[in-house]
């Protein structure tokens, strides 16, 4: 077949083992965002109030909220450095010649190397060393930027554009494989039992197995991605099918090799990073504050917040699953909006979210309320169509030589929020002393973000694009 009769296609089993590299990141950022939050608000209660959360919040719960602002400072901290980092690698992998090709060294060198320090940020909590387990977040999250910005590249770099939204799809099903992993560890392992007891009555090894286990998972991931996929050698089978998928890219005008970026798709791209900041504003406010919402104000226990999770998770999947097929259908635009409306929905339902009443025989802990696994279900089926055509709507601007540098582009306003939203929920937070204000303030978020994207985004589909189907999209040949 000639390049211009050439018939596109989703090669579904190379895009499930791309997803390896998704699979690593989302179990990290679980475990992560699970247990460092809570783990800094502990030490930051005994550093100002010489007594445990555990014990502060028997006493006067209102000061759990005092300390949030610095829980939010360092976890903004963690996300400034990488505000930084994910374009410098972007950049540093796209002009990268290896044999072994221009992500694996640095998605190889970041996993090994943040899978060996993430075990030690719980040990130095249990040690209560602040220090200690702040310089291993950081070098954790440092690593982790080395490895995340080419990893997420790896798909666009071998996937035609119209092709793009579907292969995301698989990807971040993989991912919340990986999440799915650190989640159900958190059910059975619940920090709320190492939390609300005495000093010597903690067992280290109920936070260690989590991080110990997501890093073993990690490295086998990065394993099964480097011996599965040759990165230069596919680069080369796909050429043709990517310079066709280039002429069927859904922009306003068409994308230059080596030229400057056209007024319209210049328009596009800000329009479409400026919607992102406000609805990642929005997401990173609920996953960094929502573990310490359910211990500290809903007095449920830890394992509720995992349950949540994973019903969130399934929906997500769900989601990814239909997302690329509906957006072939009414267009990334809508496909995007209706995801930002049902997670709006989910989160004012989160707005009249009050602590129920005791279980029996749960050390005071209350039953978790219902209208919170439909806020779950709700925001993880719209967040996944969000997430799901976002990311190939920015690099669908660029060319392929740029798709590093517009992965940057795209972490650089989910990061540019991931620092400030921390920051000033904890400042919300500790001005209100209402836990309450945490739904107000995420669906606020939300809903500008919504309004953002409606009102500047154009909904620009891709040419006609005919999939095969079945055994033979499973294959190599055409």
């Amino acid at each position: 077949m000639t390049a211009s009769t050439k018939e596109l296609k989703l090669n579904y089993k190379r895009t499930a083992l791309i997803g390896f590299a998704f699979f690593g990141i989302l179990l990290l950022w679980q475990v992560y965002d699970s247990w460092c939050p809570t783990f800094l608000t502990d030490i930051f209660a005994r550093r100002m109030y010489q007594m445990s959360s555990a014990q502060l919040k028997a006493a006067d719960p209102d000061k759990i909220l005092n300390v949030q602002w610095l829980v939010g400072l360092i976890m903004a901290c963690d996300n400034l450095a990488a505000l930084i980092l994910l374009p410098i690698f972007g950049r540093l992998s796209d002009r990268t010649s290896t044999p072994i090709g221009k992500r694996m060294p640095f998605i190889l060198l970041g996993t090994f190397a943040s899978a060996l320090a993430f075990p030690f940020i719980p040990l130095f909590f249990h040690a209560n060393n602040v220090v200690g387990m702040v310089i291993m977040m950081a070098v954790v999250l440092f690593f982790m930027m080395m490895y995340r910005n080419p990893a997420v590249a790896l798909m666009p770099d071998i996937t035609p554009k119209p092709l793009r939204a579907k292969a995301n799809g698989v990807i971040n099903i993989m991912g919340y494989f990986g999440g799915a992993f650190a989640t159900v560890l958190g059910i059975f392992l619940k920090l709320s039992d190492y939390i609300n007891v005495g000093d010597e009555a903690r067992k280290l090894w109920i936070i260690e197995i989590p991080f110990i286990v997501a890093s073993l998972l990690m490295v086998i991931s990065a394993l099964v991605l480097f011996f599965t996929i040759k990165e230069n050698q596919v680069e080369e089978e796909m050429k043709e099918e990517m310079a066709l998928g280039e002429k069927m890219a859904a922009v306003v005008t068409p994308v230059s090799e080596d030229g400057p970026m056209s007024r319209e798709n210049r328009q596009m791209l800000l329009a479409i990073l400026g919607a992102e900041f406000l609805w990642f504003m929005a997401d990173n406010a609920l996953a960094t504050y929502l573990g310490n919402y359910v211990i500290y104000y809903l007095n449920a226990s830890s394992s509720a917040t995992m349950i949540l999770i994973i019903l969130g998770g399934v929906a997500s999947v769900v989601g990814f699953a239909i997302a690329g097929s509906l957006a072939d259908k009414i267009g990334r635009k809508w496909t995007i909006t209706a995801g930002l409306g049902l997670t709006c929905l989910g989160l004012a339902i989160m707005c009249f979210v009050r602590p129920t009443g005791l279980v029996s025989g749960a050390n005071g802990e209350f039953s978790f309320p219902a209208l919170m696994y439909l806020m779950g279900i709700l925001r993880g089926f719209g967040m996944a169509l969000v997430h799901n055509c976002s990311f190939p709507m920015v690099v669908e601007l660029c060319s392929s030589k740029q798709i590093g540098r517009f992965t940057g582009y795209y972490y650089t306003a989910s990061m540019s929020a991931q620092t400030v939203t921390p920051v000033l929920l904890g400042l919300v937070l500790n001005a209100t002393l209402a836990w309450s204000a945490l739904p107000v303030y995420v669906l606020i978020m939300c809903l500008l973000s919504l309004t953002v994207f409606i009102l500047k985004v154009k909904n620009i589909k891709a040419n006609k694009v005919e999939n095969i189907k079945g055994l033979e999209a499973l294959g190599e040949k055409d």
